[in-house]
């Protein structure tokens, strides 16, 4: 068998709407704080180095506007101050200078007997450049035609960028700090806003599981416009789940009766038939019978426990278990009743009733001293056992009084459904049915049922 791997589609169609939504805003978030962290920050490195350049062009103009030529020697000359004393202190970080590149050069005294590296330019170009000592520094640069020099003067002027460096990295440290605050803000309002806009479908559900479990007979309408529809439409579902249940139960019932005498008047009708034809029409009649009384006790059988209100256990038996003591007492025999506990349990009233009275009257019918019927919880699981000290049940004999149509009793007497019926209601519940023998002897019959209310 070869094994196929799901789809992301099929692994994630289970998934919480709430995880969805946070991995939604979570993506959301991973994407753009991040883009606009890149945008932000590359727009204001541009911003303060084209300050930085533009105040570097200004004193360069004011260079240009202060450097000649002596007509007579034919040297630069330049002696307009600056007013900046960074450009006379010796590798102060600020420097210009002024070459042909030939025999023509002059430069601050901060530049003391370094050079600044070249490039020719006609238009004012800037970059970044390695200056004394291993600064890092930026220039701004231009070529400029001076009469009567025949090359071109190249100027340049330069100031170290550490500064400027360092007020970039301090924006960027605090825009991202700044970006991933509001990430982990963002996050957090709106995962609070998933957790208050999913509270009515949390609510719903829980709701859900009161109509589960019995404490209430119908969603709550009481929601967002969208979730309202959907409650009023489940409550005419379940509404009309219930009716069919109700119509069903009570149509077995009419059939019940229905066939009652039809069977009567043939049993009649029987007793008047020759001996030689009459044993093979009763017992035509009686398997007749039995298969009806199996099949309407299971289609009147209310069933899974899920939805019924919790009812007492002991209050519910205990008409049942009255009447059966005094029969009991009428045949010379001991009904003992053991509650182990008083659960409250989810269950139908009639069928508990039935199970548990089905089983018991066997038990009366072959025990030859006492019956024993005990109650017990164990792990929120309901625990029935009923035993008796008769002649018991071999295990083919047990196998064969839960099959279909078998009746507890059919050597003793001709009325009963038969453990089949409780094997069903059982099966009806998601329980477990046992049958073993019983330390006073006889048959135990053991029923285990998950219909324990919490609480």
């Amino acid at each position: 068998m070869s094994n196929v791997t799901p789809s992301w589609r099929t692994r994630w169609s289970g998934r919480s709407i709430s995880l969805r939504l946070l991995l939604a805003v979570l993506v959301m978030i991973g994407v753009a704080l991040p883009l606009a962290g890149m945008l932000l920050s590359h727009h204001y490195r541009n911003a303060a180095t084209e300050a930085f350049d533009e105040r570097l062009e200004a004193t360069l103009n004011v260079i240009i506007a202060g450097v000649s030529v002596d007509p007579l020697s034919e040297q630069l000359r330049y002696d307009r101050a600056l007013g900046d004393p960074l450009f006379d202190q010796v590798f102060s970080g600020w420097y210009w200078q002024i070459t042909d590149q030939q025999v023509h050069t002059i430069t601050s005294r901060s530049l003391w007997d370094q050079r600044l590296p070249v490039i020719d330019n006609e238009e004012v170009s800037a970059r970044s450049l390695p200056g004394p000592r291993g600064q890092s520094l930026r220039t701004v640069e231009r070529d400029i035609y001076l009469a009567p020099l025949e090359a071109p003067l190249h100027i340049s002027v330069a100031a170290r960028d550490d500064e400027l460096k360092a007020d970039i990295r301090e924006f960027q440290r605090l825009l991202w700090l700044g970006l991933v605050s509001l990430g982990a803000l963002l996050l957090g309002v709106l995962g609070l806003q998933v957790r208050w806009g999913l509270a009515p479908l949390r609510r719903m559900q829980a709701n859900l599981k009161d109509v589960e479990q019995g404490r209430a007979a119908e969603m709550t309408t009481d929601l967002p416009n969208e979730l309202a529809t959907l409650a009023a439409s489940m409550n005419a579902v379940l509404a009309r789940d219930q009716r069919l249940i109700e119509r069903g139960r009570h149509t077995a019932g009419n059939l019940a009766h229905a066939l009652k005498t039809p069977l009567s008047v043939m049993r009649l009708l029987v007793h008047q038939l020759p001996d030689a034809h009459r044993a093979a029409w009763e017992a035509e009649l009686t398997r007749m019978d039995s298969a009806v009384r199996h099949h309407l006790a299971r289609a009147s059988a209310a069933g899974d426990g899920g939805r019924f209100a919790p009812i007492s256990l002991h209050d519910t038996l205990s008409p049942l278990l009255s009447g059966l003591s005094r029969l009991a007492q009428r045949r010379m025999l001991t009904l003992h009743q053991i509650w182990e506990n008083y659960p409250r349990v989810h269950l139908d009233a009639q069928d508990i009733q039935e199970l548990i009275g089905n089983v018991l009257d066997n038990a009366l019918r072959w025990a030859n001293h006492e019956v024993t019927f005990r109650v017990w919880v164990v792990d929120q699981m309901l625990w029935l056992s009923v035993s008796d000290d008769g002649p018991g049940m071999t295990q083919q004999e047990s196998q064969e009084a839960l099959g279909r149509g078998k009746r507890l009793d059919e050597q003793r007497s001709q009325s009963g459904l038969g453990l089949a019926i409780v094997a069903d209601l059982v099966t009806l519940y998601h329980g477990q049915m046992r049958l073993q023998r019983a330390e006073a002897g006889g048959l135990e019959v053991t029923v285990e049922l998950p219909v324990v209310a919490h609480g």
